[in-house]
């Protein structure tokens, strides 16, 4: 096609269809997406250069903010690593409790999903529904563990809150009305011809591209590729639990829709198993306030897929390096394929698909000085410090605004 048929837009990084900042540039033929740009870094927070200035506990409490849907696998991926080089054998009540908070998190993060689906496609019934029934789970969470998100429940060797007679009670009351819940939505999703036609056929990716493009989580499941750290690579209680990995041959949107939806229904039968199995023991061991010198990859199956956590200790109490590959990462090449030769209107729910988290995501751009292509290492107050300035040259003078704020404080 010759390049005067085709105008782009650009969707964000301030958009109604998305959540988060992110920018997606479209090339466009009349209503039909030709290709696709994606552009990160509009959310970046610095935080794996932040975990280097910070000891390994306070890292447990600060890489659980990489994403407030997806706490628990961020902080259980990160200890995982610590405690791997540090040799912990954490106990196995601990190991269940972490389970147990990983399961309940699944349920949270895939009714939200559901809801937004519903909501991107019309659907705001379904939204309202799904959400009220996310209420019950977020007050088990916060029974367990203090707080509806960011539920700070990991410690390294373990956990710090053990749960009790009646809270097991309370826990499978509201399982036994999500799971009745769950059942109609499975129904919706099989049966409703609304949303069959409008999701089916849209953002296709097949098996091989799937494989390909390395996809992860409920995306490639979708595409009937049998991927699943739990079972794959077991971790906390996973190996002795038993449930089915969900796969799903539709290969497009409907597809990663019933992947989910049924994927509740198993961590229903997981939760159930952690409270019945859950061994008697300690929740927690010592593990050194220095770390021993030593590297470790650790992975997690969160809501979205695949996380990675790679930690390298140095000796000290701070950790050399900190690196965090999220599953919305690894899905975003699929995004550009998926939405290629689709309509603009398939936009919103196709990227949504994947369920995105944007924080989770976006990376610092690192720009070349005079064209040198010398690596440059920035310390965490000269990476703040680059920061303010830049806003500052923008006109934007955090210093006069917190004075400000401080006056209107005092006032109060």
């Amino acid at each position: 096609m010759r390049e005067e048929e085709k105008f782009k837009i650009p969707i964000g990084p301030q958009h109604p269809a998305l959540k988060e900042p992110e920018n997606f540039s479209l090339a466009l033929k009349g209503e039909k997406i030709m290709g696709v740009e994606i552009r990160l870094g509009y959310n970046h927070r610095g935080i794996e250069k932040a975990a280097e200035a910070r000891t390994y506990v306070q890292d447990v409490y600060l890489l659980e903010r990489v994403c407030g849907i997806c706490s628990h696998a961020h902080s259980t991926c990160f200890v995982q690593a610590v405690e791997e080089i540090a040799g912990a054998q954490v106990p196995k009540r601990a190991l269940y409790i972490r389970t147990l908070i990983a399961e309940l998190e699944r349920i949270h993060s895939h009714l939200l999903w559901l809801g937004v689906a519903g909501h991107e496609i019309g659907f705001d019934t379904l939204l309202m529904y799904t959400w009220r029934d996310r209420e019950i789970v977020m007050d088990i969470l916060a029974l367990l563990t203090g707080n509806r998100v960011n539920y700070g429940i990991n410690t390294l060797g373990g956990v710090r809150r053990d749960i009790n007679k009646e809270e097991i009670e309370t826990i499978n009351n509201g399982v036994d009305i999500l799971e009745e819940r769950t059942k109609y939505y499975i129904e919706v999703a099989t049966q409703e011809t609304t949303i069959i036609k409008r999701l089916s056929g849209v953002g296709i990716l097949s098996r091989e591209d799937a494989l390909e493009l390395d996809a992860v989580g409920p995306t490639a499941r979708a595409s009937g590729v049998k991927r699943d750290i739990r079972h794959d690579d077991p971790y906390a209680a996973y190996a002795e639990i038993d449930f089915n990995v969900i796969t799903d041959d539709h290969s497009d949107v409907y597809g990663r829709t019933v992947v989910r939806v049924k994927e509740l229904m198993e961590a229903y039968k997981i939760v159930r198993q952690c409270l019945k199995d859950m061994p008697d023991g300690p929740i927690t061991v010592k593990v050194p306030r220095k770390i021993p010198v030593g590297e470790a990859i650790s992975r997690y199956e969160a809501p979205r897929g695949e996380d990675v956590h790679f930690v390298k200790s140095n000796g000290t109490e701070y950790p050399e390096r900190v690196k965090v590959r999220a599953p919305t990462l690894a899905n975003l090449r699929a995004v550009k394929h998926m939405l290629k030769d689709r309509f603009l209107a398939d936009m919103p729910i196709v990227v949504a698909a994947i369920d995105p988290c944007f924080s989770c995501t976006d990376r610092l751009i690192s720009v070349e000085n005079n064209g040198s292509r010398d690596k440059q290492f920035l310390t965490w107050e000269a990476l703040r410090n680059y920061s303010i300035e830049w806003h500052r040259d923008k006109g934007i003078d955090f210093t006069e605004l917190n004075k400000n704020f401080r006056k209107r404080l005092g006032s109060i």
